[in-house]
């Protein structure tokens, strides 16, 4: 599992060391197995500075480069010989210095200290393509001529650096298989040793709505006990923006487009799938949730035609199946560049059902991954509804009011345990505000105090806590292993 830094700080604003987070995170039993850092373009432009070009000669033994003396922001200008057809005096430039490695078309070039035809030259004044800014090679780029040389490049095209952190996530441990999981998990670690932290603020969808959904919702199966659906229309469907795509890279995971991309970001938000049709390719108008019928076939986004069994749980609309539920789309209604209304999905799928369809499919997509473990059945309205907001704003589109049927507010599982018997498990004499600073921290209701027996309600998205033992788990991963005494005699 995969977890952006840059990421997580927009719903925990924390400035911590890389190394500080990875400590933190660990200590929760979040087991952080490596931390790399990723930059929007490769070298970071380390070393490319903002040069103004004082003098441009025509090159005396070539007649197609020229001899440029460039400001650089150091006490004298270096001399450059440069190639490009529309260098000339006043102009600010990107120079990259003596030391510097670019990475054009992905292959390293070190800037060295060299003469060309005769002529010293001290550094590279850069094209679009050779700085990784874009694929332009007719000429060097010329910038804003109020920047000061001697500016940083990375500075002048904010160049981001984010560090991404390889956790070796349990299986138990759905609510950590997003951003937001995560970072609670911080939070908690950061104010059980005293230290000041922001407040978790997790996204919320606000979104313009006009005009009912005409598409016509039915839900058939008791696999499915919610399910929000949404219509847009007037969707283009292009690149997404800069931050998005960055956002999706930083993980591992390839841009597509905005729709798709934007569902993708929120799933490893909150870490609840969604999923976007192509509402023109819905027959009837129709989303029918229901089992499959033997024999049925449909070819999935992976172009895999697959016959289904009557045990498997499937998005239909008026005539055929267009989605295998919470395992993986079909590809005839998936969404393209052409597509200019969107019809998206957000539900609370049985685990079971899923995980057996998509074992029995050989299917491991991001979506059977989370459902089959247990995803939070009340964070769907809020996925789907952030998801909704940033389509709107991110494609121009305009939205239905979203369409509901099943559950909106499944009960918290509540749990009776002996404190004493806890502290036992844990090896640890926790003093009662102490746990009870742990579990609220980690959003455990505590309901009752009766003497040794406490009375709390577990969050909906902690489906593995339903023992008293998992209580314990909870209290000591956040009040640390490290700080358990062993017992002298076990030394």
């Amino acid at each position: 599992m995969n977890i952006s830094y840059q990421w997580l700080k927009r719903f925990l604003a924390v400035d911590l060391d890389p190394k500080r987070v990875d400590e933190l995170l660990t200590d929760t039993g979040l087991e952080v197995e490596g931390v790399h850092e990723v930059e929007s373009i490769k070298g970071g432009l380390r070393g490319v500075v903002v040069g103004e070009v004082l003098t441009c000669e025509q090159h005396p033994n070539a007649d197609r480069l020229r001899v440029t003396t460039v400001n650089i922001g150091e006490e004298e200008p270096v001399q450059i010989v440069c190639g490009a057809p529309n260098v000339a005096a006043g102009q600010k430039v990107p120079v990259a210095t003596v030391g510097t490695r670019l990475y054009p078309g992905g292959e390293e070039l070190k800037i060295k200290k060299g003469k060309i035809r005769g002529e010293v030259s001290f550094g590279m004044i850069c094209a679009e393509d050779e700085l990784g800014l874009g694929n332009d090679h007719d000429g060097i780029m010329v910038l804003d001529p109020s920047l000061k040389p001697g500016t940083p490049c990375a500075e002048v095209f904010n160049i981001e650096s984010d560090f991404v952190f390889e956790i070796g996530l349990t299986p138990n441990r759905t609510d950590a298989m997003g951003h937001i999981g995560v970072a609670r998990d911080l939070r908690a670690a950061l104010l059980v040793k005293g230290e000041e932290s922001p407040e978790l603020i997790a996204p919320k969808g606000t979104y313009q709505t006009e005009g009912n959904n005409p598409v016509a919702l039915t839900i058939e199966s008791d696999m499915c006990p919610s399910y929000y659906g949404t219509y847009f229309t007037g969707v283009q469907v292009k690149e997404s923006p800069d931050w998005l795509k960055k956002s999706l890279t930083a993980i591992g995971l390839t841009p597509k487009n905005n729709v798709v991309d934007i569902t993708n970001y929120v799933l490893h938000t909150f870490g609840h799938p969604l999923h976007a049709f192509d509402a023109e390719k819905l027959s009837g108008q129709k989303v029918i949730v229901r089992q499959a019928k033997e024999g049925e076939k449909i070819t999935t986004l992976d172009d895999v035609e697959r016959e289904l069994s009557a045990h498997d749980l499937v998005i239909a609309d008026e005539r055929k199946p267009v989605c295998i539920a919470g395992v993986l789309g079909g590809a005839d209604s998936g969404v393209s560049q052409s597509t200019t209304s969107v019809y998206l999905e957000g539900a609370y799928f049985d685990a079971v059902s899923v995980r057996k369809t998509a074992k029995r499919h050989g299917i491991n997509s991001d979506a059977s991954y989370r459902y089959e473990r247990g995803v939070d059945p009340n964070s769907t309205d809020a996925a789907h509804a952030y998801a909704a907001a940033l389509i709107c704003e991110l494609t121009g589109a305009t939205a239905s009011v979203a369409d509901h049927q099943g559950t909106t507010d499944f009960p918290k599982l509540e749990i009776t345990f002996s404190f004493e018997k806890v502290c036992k498990l844990i090896g640890v004499e926790m003093s009662i505000e102490s746990a009870s600073d742990i579990l609220k921290w980690l959003d455990f209701e505590i309901i009752g105090l009766n003497g040794d027996q406490w009375t709390v309600k577990v969050p909906t998205y902690r489906v593995d806590v339903t023992r008293d033992v998992d209580i314990a788990e909870e209290l000591l991963r956040i009040y640390g292993f490290n700080n358990v005494e062993i017992p002298s005699g076990m030394r």
